[in-house]
């Protein structure tokens, strides 16, 4: 029987048909989860070629580790070998010369995952360098803070599931995302110019 996505996806039933071989489930696990392993791997690296690397790293390891997975939140087990194939390219880099052929965003094509808001070109050019800003602030993260926000705020996931995936406590999960989000906050605030007025620090809020 054919498999398709759609709107009964039945993770359960996919993990359990995957853990018995059957790889058309697997690749149903692979198509719903690609987009957000992939972005945890762009913001946890900054470098749409190594993300890419790292998430089809993390499938092929997740496929080979399947038949191990003993119920829980699959998502948070997956999300944890994606986040170990991030470390692992963290230490080639740290092994390589200083010089990185890492490419921006924008110099390849691709920008942070940041709503084209406005139709104006001006709009857009604005959303691109406040996508690149907010990179730039994760990037100057420890990476275990920049790991905990992303999983927060960008992936959405609850503590309990950053703490499985990080094998850490709730309390290590709150104080890493606390830490990261004043971090973001005071470095994005140097960038003012760049967020929308709203958020700017007028004369009267001194």
């Amino acid at each position: 029987m054919s498999l398709t996505l759609g709107a009964d996806f039945d993770e359960a039933d996919l993990v359990s048909r995957g853990t018995q071989g059957d790889l058309d489930a697997f690749n149903l696990l692979v198509e719903h989860y690609q987009r957000p392993l992939f972005n945890l791997c762009l913001r946890m690296l900054n470098s749409p070629e190594a993300a890419e690397d790292a998430a089809q790293d993390a499938f092929i390891a997740a496929y080979r580790a399947l038949h191990r997975f003993r119920g829980g939140g699959f998502r948070a087990w997956l999300f944890r070998i994606a986040v170990n194939a991030c470390y692992d390219e963290l230490r080639r880099r740290r092994a390589r010369p200083a010089h990185s052929l890492d490419v921006r965003y924008g110099e390849s094509g691709r920008t942070l995952d940041v709503p084209n808001r406005g139709p104006t070109l001006e709009e857009r050019v604005q959303t691109a360098e406040l996508g690149g800003a907010i990179q730039d602030a994760l990037s100057a993260l420890p990476s275990d803070q920049r790991l905990a926000v992303v999983l927060c705020d960008v992936q959405g996931l609850d503590y309990a599931e950053i703490a499985e995936v990080m094998g850490v406590s709730l309390g290590t999960v709150k104080s890493r995302i606390n830490r990261a989000r004043s971090r973001l906050r005071a470095s994005l605030i140097q960038r003012g110019e760049l967020l929308p007025s709203r958020f700017r620090q007028t004369s009267g809020d001194r």
